[in-house]
């Protein structure tokens, strides 16, 4: 009686880890010759690995990723695309996301920037940050029909309020003024208090003509190449090689915007 009040009250209290692994004990017979201290640091040990698996499977169901599963483990280093590998796995630990930096790759079509970005993204969720992705065009039109239907200000601050924003896709179509403010208001308010991942066709030295007027893209990009991470790829297109990093533009599932809503340089010092 005493062992199902026990168990009983562990799933009363969410505990599902701690239960499972009390009812295990207890069919084989109690493990009388463990130690009390080992019974309890076995159960809590396994409820810490469930609540952290728990809480990444709900940071990349919130993030959306392009590619769920691009991870940095995955990420083919043998291919040849200008990679700096040193300086990319050395965002593994997460400090350039408490130090609100930047990151902005570039490279031809198929090479494999979004599946960094994404890789970055499956980290940072990893690492309990929160996270979200949007393709630029999608953004912007999810924002226009956010000012129409009057929820503009709840998805800006959805936005502002990620740990990490990845924006891929950049250009080359030319920026609307409405675009351009935008893009400025959401840069703004997350420079050094957030960080954001960049992906573009284009070299940064570009996107300066993308956003087109003068004042606003020197702004933007004064905050964005700021104490940025910067990767220049320049290589084979990943579908053509292993296929491994890149997926074919119709099998993008973009996130619906109600979906949204329901719920090689580098820094310097100083």
């Amino acid at each position: 009686m005493a062992t199902n009040m026990t168990h009983q009250a562990l799933q009363t209290l969410k505990l599902n880890g701690m239960a499972d692994v009390y009812a295990e004990l207890v069919a084989q017979g109690g493990r009388a010759s463990q130690d009390p201290s080992e019974w309890i640091n076995y159960m809590v040990a396994r409820e810490q690995s469930i609540r952290d698996a728990n809480r990444l499977k709900s940071r990349l169901r919130t993030a959306k990723l392009r590619d769920t599963n691009a991870t940095m483990d995955t990420v083919d280093f043998n291919v040849d695309r200008t990679l700096d590998r040193p300086a990319f796995e050395a965002l593994r630990n997460g400090a350039w996301i408490d130090a609100h930096h930047t990151v902005l790759m570039s490279g031809p079509c198929g090479v494999g920037k979004s599946y960094l970005a994404c890789a970055l993204g499956h980290e940072a969720c990893k690492l309990d940050k929160s996270v979200l992705f949007f393709r630029m065009p999608q953004l912007f039109s999810d924002l226009a029909l956010a000012k129409e239907t009057g929820i503009y200000d709840r998805l800006c601050t959805k936005i502002l309020r990620a740990d990490v924003l990845i924006l891929d896709d950049w250009g080359p179509d030319l920026m609307t003024a409405t675009q351009r403010r935008d893009l400025m208001e959401i840069v703004d308010a997350r420079y050094e208090r957030k960080s954001t991942i960049i992906t573009s066709q284009l070299p940064v030295e570009k996107w300066y003509n993308i956003i087109g007027d003068p004042t606003l893209a020197d702004a933007i990009l004064d905050r964005l190449v700021h104490q940025a991470y910067r990767f220049d790829l320049n290589g084979p297109s990943m579908r053509k090689t292993s296929g491994k990093e890149e997926i074919e533009p119709t099998k993008i599932r973009k996130p619906s915007f109600a979906s949204l809503l329901s719920k090689p340089a580098y820094p310097a010092d100083g």
